[in-house]
């Protein structure tokens, strides 16, 4: 498995490659902003067409991550969904898979700011996740010790051999872990911008994300 192991308020845990966190002594998985049925809701809102695989390309990479690490726990960290019409619109093979996936499995949904959790669907719906020494929770907090947190989209972009990439990231300190969008279509909001650089401590790692991990000093300019 192409991980990056960190520690987080001594608590071992590997960045995936796909934007998914393991906790494995907990056998737990985080996914954050799925966002599923963002075409769907560009469409709808007279937006561009979008090719509309954006969900089933979502699900099956979280259905790949479930097999390789055999998690027996998923946390999903805010905006599951693009907004609650999203949710209310999955198709029905779209929530059987799901529901195929939550078997035997405890699953978490926490509310983001684009959706409370697809209230029809199975599972467990918090306003955050108490779970010591960490919490979950969609946005992140000033002064929060331990903490998981999503929203942002984070993106990173590198130059090597004459060529620039950006790809989304992990953004990690001693205090939390900002994690990137793990759905097709999302977008990002660059390492540079003013709310991450205030959050982020000085000596923050971006992990980046992709065919292979690429850690290195979150990039500030």
């Amino acid at each position: 498995m192409n991980t990056y192991s960190l520690t987080l308020s001594g608590v071992k845990l590997e960045a995936m490659k796909s934007g998914a966190l393991y906790w494995p002594e907990k056998r737990v998985l985080c996914v954050s902003d799925l966002h599923l049925g963002r075409s769907e809701r560009i469409a709808r809102l007279g937006g561009a067409m979008l090719p509309p695989y954006d969900t089933r390309e979502t699900l099956a990479q979280l259905e790949r991550d479930l097999l390789t690490t055999a998690a027996n726990s998923v946390i999903c960290l805010g905006d599951s969904f693009d907004d609650s019409a999203s949710s209310r619109g999955i198709s029905e093979s779209d929530v059987m898979w799901i529901t195929r996936m939550q078997a035997g499995r405890r699953w978490i949904w926490i509310q983001g700011n684009h959706d409370p959790g697809p209230l029809a669907i199975g599972g467990t719906h918090m306003a955050e996740l108490p779970f010591p020494p960490l919490v979950f929770r969609h946005i992140a907090r000033l002064q929060a010790s331990g903490e998981i947190s999503g929203h942002y989209h984070p993106k990173a972009r590198v130059t090597a051999h004459g060529q620039s990439i950006t790809r989304p990231c992990f953004l990690i300190d001693s205090d939390r872990i900002i994690m990137p969008a793990y759905g097709t279509y999302t977008g990002g909001l660059n390492t540079s911008h003013a709310v991450l650089k205030h959050l982020m401590r000085p000596e923050a790692l971006a992990i980046l994300t992709g065919p292979n991990l690429l850690p290195m000093p979150m990039p500030r300019d």
